[in-house]
């Protein structure tokens, strides 16, 4: 009954996912999810397993995954007018996934490596301008970047102290006046 039960949801689940009328809120909740909710997991088990293989497989899909949103970000307001964008994208990222396929590994090492290989030399000097432009930007403007952490550490707090406390008899979402200013307006509608 359990082995039924499962097929029928997966089935369910791969009927919603590819069909083709209507998704694309469950097709792009399914790319993220495995785009980044489960390599994140996964990341997190190599780590902590303290396995070099899966470490490197998984340093391998990230620096696909990151190529990948690289472009996706110059071209998405292009591609997602294309019919099944997403189904395609969702595809790619679980082959980029699949052990069987090391789609991660081959994109790596076919394309994303030769290219940056090539590149080196000039990608680590706009890093280091970068780096440089960062370091005088924080050292001329500490006045301001120290000022918004205070303003946001305040406003963190506010909210936290907000949360925390109860609501005293007050209706959350009602705009609260002094009750003179209720009896007041009331009597003034009688006369």
């Amino acid at each position: 009954m359990a082995m039924f039960a499962s097929n029928l949801s997966s089935e369910i689940g791969l009927k919603l996912l590819l069909s083709p009328l209507n998704t694309s809120v469950v097709v792009r909740t399914a790319c993220c999810t495995v785009g980044i909710v489960l390599p994140v997991y996964s990341t997190f088990k190599a780590i902590e397993m303290r396995d070099q293989n899966e470490r490197q497989k998984w340093l391998l899909y990230w620096a696909a995954y990151g190529s990948f949103s690289i472009v996706e970000a110059c071209t998405d307001k292009f591609l997602c007018w294309f019919p099944l964008y997403y189904h395609v994208k969702f595809a790619f990222l679980v082959w980029l996934q699949l052990p069987s396929a090391d789609g991660a590994k081959q994109l790596y090492m076919n394309h994303l490596r030769p290219f940056l290989m090539r590149h080196q030399a000039r990608v680590d000097h706009i890093l280091e301008l970068f780096h440089g432009e960062l370091a005088k930007f924080i050292s001329t403007h500490q006045a301001e970047i120290q000022f918004a952490k205070v303003l946001l550490g305040k406003t963190l707090l506010s909210v936290g102290n907000i949360l925390q406390q109860p609501a005293q008899g007050r209706v959350v979402g009602t705009i609260e006046g002094s009750a003179e200013q209720v009896e007041t307006s009331e009597s003034e509608d009688e006369s």
